[in-house]
């Protein structure tokens, strides 16, 4: 029962997280630069996590757990966003996606080196079957040398990501981490701004549209992510978030009238057979 609450916790994750460059195009369409979206994004989510956690009354992380939290905003997060973003001005937006989601491998490399997790042969073909997917539905195209390097970069930073907080949550909660996570890369985003100048929304429509994007594809698929995180074990958790992709297709052809191709509906099924792998995988040593 319990790897089934960890199993919804990162379905709801990637189902959150796959809302992003849906709710981002109209964020962008308002006059925002990637780095105002992404101060006010992890500001706003930082300040409500905050009030939840005052209301909880629960305790701020202390000692080598806040500066690993710390790290994982300040660091983690803001060099995968950067890198991320900064691949698209070099590559199609599929061949960066399709690279991004190799962090399921790398996930996979970590958790043997460094927790010891035994990769099965059921396993290896999830990862194979969701690597698969990613690439159709993504539909990628070519790309300057720089980036794809830095799309890479994208996908091992995250994987280290995952791999330390794989370690983090057994010593806090899912909402004590995405506090500090949030109010960590709101800080480094938020000198970036100063440094380079706000651009602000120009309108309503654009507050509304970060607003949904610090509840909706920051708070809600972070702290699921990391309590599932804390339940199933890293590789699970990365590939059960291959869902990511496909919810974003999805979306993209109900709210943006965008046309599904035969090949990415081809690249959905596989991902969610891994899905299916994962989900009724039985792991009998350490998570993984």
């Amino acid at each position: 029962m319990k790897r089934i609450v960890g199993i919804g916790l990162i379905v709801i994750s990637a189902a959150s997280f796959g809302t992003l460059p849906i709710i981002g195009r109209f964020a962008y369409a308002d006059g925002m630069d990637v780095t105002t979206m992404l101060f006010l994004r992890f500001t706003i989510a930082s300040l409500l996590m905050l009030a939840w956690m005052a209301i909880r009354k629960e305790p701020l992380p202390r000692g080598r757990t806040l500066l690993q939290l710390a790290g994982m905003g300040g660091l983690g997060y803001v060099g995968q966003s950067f890198s991320f973003m900064s691949a698209i001005q070099y590559a199609s937006t599929g061949l960066v996606a399709l690279l991004l989601y190799l962090y399921p491998v790398f996930v996979s490399i970590l958790s043997v080196i460094f927790l010891k997790a035994r990769l099965t042969p059921k396993k290896m073909l999830a990862l194979g079957l969701a690597t698969a997917g990613a690439a159709l539905t993504a539909n990628p195209q070519g790309g300057q040398l720089p980036g794809i390097l830095l799309a890479i970069s994208a996908a091992a930073i995250y994987a280290v990501y995952i791999i330390v907080g794989t370690g983090v949550m057994q010593k806090a909660t899912a909402i004590q981490s995405s506090t500090i996570i949030f109010a960590s890369a709101a800080l480094v985003f938020g000198g970036l701004t100063a440094a380079r100048g706000p651009h602000w929304p120009a309108t309503g429509g654009g507050w509304l549209a970060v607003a949904a994007i610090a509840v909706v594809a920051t708070i809600i698929p972070v702290a699921t992510f990391l309590a599932g995180l804390k339940i199933i074990g890293p590789t699970d958790a990365s590939l059960l978030s291959t869902l990511e992709p496909v919810v974003t297709v999805a979306l993209a052809a109900l709210i943006l009238s965008e046309s599904v191709q035969p090949v990415m509906l081809l690249g959905g099924g596989l991902i969610l057979a891994a899905v299916l792998l994962t989900v009724n995988h039985k792991q009998k040593s350490m998570p993984g």
